[in-house]
């Protein structure tokens, strides 16, 4: 039986139940209301009060690797380190290796004191301590709300891992991308380099920022009143780091031909030289130097005219590297093959009145279109040039490259000239057989070479090799189609007047390398003064060719820019059979095995 002695207390149970059961729904109510239902309102509450903080995750730029991926430029991470004043001055609550806090025997939490925290960070970052102090102290008596003030500046990622342990809540870290190159000067005229503030100035660095540059990501949190982040509020939004650059260049080469014309320019006493590797079969560049030049670590050490490459900012008129040009247009026209003859003087005037002269001084000959580049005469190929009309020879120089860009789209490269033939005057005529009254680029005239030395197939010259991805997509660069500028048949009649050219001609014992054909030729182009004129004695000198000349592998030109103490091509006979001894030797090039036919020079 129930009587109202045992009713009173199960009453009360039921109430009190009835009750926890209320505030219990009411806690979930509310819950849920916090992280569910006005969870957005309530983060942008925390934002407004300065409870969470939003931190950048920087992404990496890519690196620069050489053909054969040897790092040429990479990145590493400095970092700034910033401390909230307002937090640090109020010190931290002690917490024990599980996160718990210290408490001391009254129970309240035990405070480690900014000047303890001072020494702990001072251990770090090796200031001394009582600058780190000062930091805060300064601050503070200047400003009691402050919140921002720099610890230290670009710090190691040790120092930033270091402080980072501490677990100090009133400290940040700012990530700055740092550049830099493991091979110093190697490639620097290509390569360029970036700023202080991260921004691309020079170079690929420049030019292909869109394969090399990353997408930031970031990480935010949630902190508490203490500055401590609470637990499970991370929401991170990963960093995609820049793609990694491939050149065509081979960085072992490269730094050879940079020491070897650093020597030579300087012992010519030429402006500047550089030197041009291309491979035969592809077109690709393995050896673009040149000097002055520029450490992209330190681009302020050298002046601001020898931060790029001139190499590819630079035009001239090739002078006589181009009278095989004039050949090639002949024979594949019909009008002449390597037997034809002329008269040659020294000095001709023609029937418009052109007047054409040759080098030096020389009685007259007879010369077939090989002694024509074998002597190199001006006279002969103006002749041989004008067996076919102005437009065709205007065609084939077009078709070589002349006027044209040079397919590598790098940044500042010049217009090339060569005047519609309707605007030659009676001199022009003639002196577009021999390399004058036009522009090219030194890869312009490597690539003419190339062409030759290809069976007549032009192949796009190319630097680079592609761009992979952070996520593994590799893109290549898109290259003109090869092109076949004149017929195999015609190319390799020529080529085998250029290895006449080496074999017969004043250079043969200077620049011959035992077991290997060569095939090439000089230029002395003069140089202009600016004002419609040429300068006085001054030439911009250069002498390219390719080896084996019965198996072509390799193009090399080399050039001086005014070169004082030998103003002429033979200038650039040294340093030609230099670097080309040390390309057969690096690509281990087997020799010819057979003699250079000879070619009549006199008709």
């Amino acid at each position: 039986m129930t009587t109202r002695a045992t009713r009173g207390p199960r009453r009360r149970t039921v109430v009190a139940l009835a009750v926890v059961l209320i505030v219990l729904v009411a806690f979930v109510v509310r819950l849920v209301d916090i992280q569910i239902v006005n969870a957005s309102q309530h983060m942008q509450d925390a934002r407004d009060k300065g409870m969470e903080t939003t931190s950048e995750i920087a992404a990496s730029r890519g690196d620069i690797v050489d053909a054969n991926g040897a790092v040429l430029a990479s990145s590493n991470l400095l970092y700034d380190a910033n401390l909230d004043p307002m937090l640090a001055v109020q010190g931290i609550n002690e917490r024990d290796e599980n996160g718990a806090l210290v408490r001391d025997d009254d129970g309240k939490p035990v405070k480690i004191t900014w000047d303890e925290l001072a020494v702990r960070i001072a251990e770090v970052t090796e200031q001394d301590v009582d600058d780190v102090r000062a930091i805060v102290n300064d601050a503070i008596a200047a400003d009691p709300t402050d919140r921002f003030e720099y610890l230290d500046r670009y710090i190691s990622t040790a120092e930033f891992r270091a402080l980072a342990d501490l677990e100090l809540p009133f400290l940040t870290f700012d990530p700055h991308p740092s550049r830099t190159y493991p091979n110093g000067a190697v490639a620097g005229n290509l390569l360029g380099f970036v700023g202080s503030d991260g921004d691309p100035l020079e170079g690929f660095e420049e030019m292909q920022n869109s394969c090399l540059t990353g997408t930031d990501g970031s990480i935010s949190y949630q902190r508490g009143a203490d500055g401590v982040t609470i637990p499970g509020t991370a929401v991170e939004e990963p960093a995609v780091n820049g793609g990694t650059l491939q050149l065509t260049i081979d960085a072992d080469l490269q730094w050879y031909m940079q020491q070897l014309i650093a020597e030579e320019s300087d012992r010519f006493q030429a402006d500047w030289g550089g030197i041009i590797v291309m491979e035969t079969a592809t077109g690709k560049i393995r050896a673009m130097a040149e000097t002055p030049t520029v450490d992209p670590n330190d681009p302020g050490a050298s002046e601001p005219e020898d931060r790029g490459s001139r190499l590819l900012r630079f035009s001239y008129e090739p002078g006589s590297t181009f009278k095989p040009v004039t050949a090639a247009t002949v024979i594949e026209e019909g009008a002449a093959t390597h037997e034809s003859s002329v008269t040659v003087p020294d000095r001709m005037v023609f029937d418009n009145g052109a007047v054409i002269n040759d080098s030096e001084d020389h009685v007259t000959e007879n010369l077939t279109l090989t002694g024509g580049l074998v002597d190199s005469s001006n006279v002969a190929m103006s002749q041989f040039g004008s067996l076919v009309d102005a437009q065709t020879r205007y065609d084939y120089l077009e078709k070589f490259g002349v006027g044209q860009q040079s397919g590598l789209n790098w940044a500042g490269e010049p217009t090339t000239t060569l005047h519609p033939v309707d605007q030659w005057d009676n001199q022009t005529y003639y002196t577009t057989t021999f390399g004058q009254a036009f522009t090219v680029t030194a890869v312009q005239v490597a690539s003419v070479y190339q062409t030759f030395a290809n069976k007549g197939l032009k192949m796009p010259a190319s630097l680079v090799e592609s761009c992979t991805l952070a996520d593994g997509t590799v893109i290549e660069p898109e290259l003109a189609d090869p092109e076949q500028v004149v017929s195999e048949d015609t190319a390799e009649e020529v080529s085998l007047m250029l290895e006449n050219v080496f074999a017969q001609g004043t250079l043969a014992d200077d620049i011959a390398i035992d077991g290997y054909r060569m095939a090439g030729k000089t230029g002395t182009a003069q140089v202009s003064d600016g004002k419609g004129g040429y300068k006085s004695n001054l030439y911009f000198t250069s002498l390219v060719g390719y080896a084996p000349a019965d198996d072509p592998q390799y193009v090399v030109l080399t050039v001086f820019d005014e070169p004082k103490k030998q103003r002429m091509s033979s200038a650039n006979r040294s340093v030609f059979k230099k670097a080309m001894t040390q390309v057969l030797t690096h690509y281990r090039v087997m020799p010819s095995g057979s003699e250079t036919p000879l070619l009549p020079v006199n008709g």
